[in-house]
């Protein structure tokens, strides 16, 4: 008799999951990515969202105007005051896949919800979960854990119509995760935004907004407006649009009350309606860039049968309704443009303007590539690698470009880096400090424009050659001065690297502890004073200062695949990139020594 091979392909290999055995293997599929917490779209959030979403879809179809969120510690609970859940399917609609009622138009027309997935794989992924639905005089109560029902009750109750949950998300999935309000906070803001009647209350605090869309561009973002906001609302579509100074463009996309992160069908339909719709008005040919340069503007439809490109619902995915789409929203820019014309001129103003300084800028674009050309076919200061970024397939996302300061960092850098995936830029001295200045000054400075070349960001991020791109400076001022002047230049000209995740800042360890036997790398005080408590007081420390004292030897294990330590450079909170680039980096030099001075803190050690 032959033994099977190990690996062999056998009848006993095939596996029949339950939904809920499958939904706790595969994640992903449900709820995006799991995360901490850090992040605004971890997987604990998209819980939350799951379960106010069914509140959301009640207020629509008229049933309820509050939702009370509230979460302390790990728990959540909410309740929505629609119609409940019918008693006799509590227990199916929050455990069983496909089902629920939002597959019935008559019932729900215009749903987020159409899966029948969203609350079971809440369920399913908390250790703890309780639902309760209030319906007409009784209620029907069923507690689970990990998804499994353990209690069942039934009664009567004097509280108003409506569906009660709690739930604890499971710690062995949500690794260290803790609720950021923050986040939370901005998400049902959207809600609130989008929903005009709606009061989301959140841990004491209410949300609830009048002004829809107009309310939502004037609190998200604090870039000053160059007009009055233009604002056209109807039962299926909402649209609001401005220019700021800004040089990107900025959007927020929803369909049927969800907010759509990535946008889709109805965002691209928007960009390119509202291109029409100024040309349709001006009588003018004006080019997309110089449309929608400084645009910040907002999109919500209402659709009956919305098709997302996954559980998360992230994006909108319906083709067949761009044309329609594209055809209504260039009208109502048209008309709303017609209807304002002192607004209207100040729109076309800042486009025109937009358009001269553009031709401007391709003089000086194309005197500083004739002045690459006939210094180098290739970029001086770049140490390029093998492999590259492809972001349309996500391919090579472990690519990596260091930016240095000096030979001597770039030198360690090099002669340890693993050239299939890291490459290193090499400055020469500071760089210009770009907060002042427009976006000609990425073309009359060679080091900027070689950076800019290198990453391949000229235009957008389409093309981005590296993923990770990682500030590596010193530990010292001059090495925190050059940081912050690179972190100015992409927030300035760049802020969607940023926004996206990819920028980075390298972290080396400031101390080497050892002895004969024992050498440990300490990266603060606090693990230095560790490192001494576990070798002895005896220990030799060193303190590094630059990159380059590291040896090569030592420096590849702080930049290997399993020893590199990176700190992610985000922007969070609602302040304003401009104002805070303006104030930290601008030219109010008294205001800003002032301000030092005031919030100085002295270490006690050099005391």
């Amino acid at each position: 008799m032959v033994a099977k091979k190990k690996h062999e392909y056998t009848e006993d290999k095939i596996k029949t999951l339950s939904s809920l055995e499958h939904i706790r293997l595969r994640t992903g599929m449900y709820i995006g990515r799991t995360g901490t917490g850090a992040h605004y779209d971890d997987g604990i959030y998209i819980l939350v969202k799951e379960v106010i979403d069914n509140g959301i879809d009640e207020f629509i179809m008229g049933h309820g105007t509050r939702i009370d969120v509230s979460i302390e510690d790990d728990m959540v609970t909410i309740r929505d005051y629609g119609r409940g859940i019918p008693l006799g399917k509590v227990v199916d609609c929050v455990s069983k896949i496909n089902t629920g009622a939002k597959y019935n138009d008559d019932v729900f027309q215009f749903s987020v919800g159409l899966n029948g997935v969203g609350t079971k794989a809440v369920n399913a992924l908390s250790t703890y979960f309780l639902v309760r639905s209030h319906r007409d005089g009784k209620f029907v109560e069923a507690e689970f854990e990990l998804g499994n029902l353990v209690r069942e009750e039934k009664g009567k109750t004097d509280e108003p119509n409506g569906t009660f949950v709690a739930f604890c998300p499971d710690p062995d999935i949500f690794k260290k995760f803790r609720f950021n309000p923050d986040h939370l906070a901005r998400r049902l803001r959207f809600y609130a935004y989008l929903n005009a009647k709606l009061k989301i209350c959140f841990n004491g605090e209410t949300y609830h907004c009048k002004g829809g869309l107009l309310d939502l561009i004037r609190d998200e973002s604090q870039y000053e407006k160059i007009y009055t906001p233009f604002l056209y609302s109807d039962k299926m579509l909402e649209v609001a649009f401005t220019h700021t100074n800004r040089f990107s463009e900025e959007y927020y996309s929803f369909v049927n009350g969800q907010y759509t992160a990535d946008g889709g069908t109805h965002l691209s339909a928007f960009r390119e309606a509202l291109l029409r719709g100024v040309n349709d008005f001006a009588n003018k040919k004006f080019s997309g860039d110089d449309v929608r340069e400084g645009v910040l503007g907002a999109v919500a439809i209402r659709l009956k049968e919305p098709v997302f490109e996954s559980q998360t619902k992230n994006k909108l995915g319906n083709t067949e309704i761009r044309s329609d789409l594209v055809a209504k929203i260039s009208q109502v820019v048209a008309d709303l443009l017609h209807r304002n014309p002192m607004e209207a001129k100040k729109l076309v103003g800042k486009i025109e303007e937009t358009q001269r300084l553009r031709k401007e800028l391709n003089s000086v674009k194309k005197l500083a590539r004739d002045r690459s050309k006939s210094i180098s076919i290739r970029i001086p200061q770049l140490k390029d690698c093998k492999n590259h970024f492809n972001r349309e397939k996500q391919k090579h996302l472990d690519t990596q470009i260091f930016i240095t300061e000096g030979q001597s960092a770039a030198g360690s850098i090099v002669s340890c880096r693993n050239a299939s995936n890291q490459a290193i830029y090499t400055l020469k001295g500071k760089p210009l400090n770009v907060c002042d200045l427009k976006r000609d000054a990425l073309y009359k400075n060679v080091e900027i424009y070689n950076l800019m070349r290198g990453l391949n960001i000229e235009e957008n991020l389409d093309n981005l050659r590296y993923n990770n791109v990682i500030l590596a400076t010193d530990a010292d001022v001059d090495g925190l001065h050059i940081r912050n002047l690179m972190i100015t230049f992409f927030l300035r000209f760049f802020e969607s690297l940023v926004r996206e995740g990819h920028l980075k800042i390298l972290e080396t360890p400031l101390f080497r502890v050892r002895n004969k036997k024992t050498t440990i790398y300490c990266y603060d005080e606090a693990e230095r004073e560790k490192a001494l408590d576990k070798i002895g007081r005896g220990a030799e420390i060193t303190r590094f200062k630059g990159l380059g004292e590291i040896s090569p030897k030592e420096f590849k294990a702080f930049i290997s695949e399993k020893g590199i330590r990176l700190t992610q450079v985000s922007i969070e909170g609602d302040h304003s990139v401009s104002e805070i680039l303006s104030f930290y980096m601008g030219k109010n030099t008294p205001e800003r020594r002032e301000y030092i001075m005031e919030n100085l803190v002295v270490d006690e050690e050099v005391l």
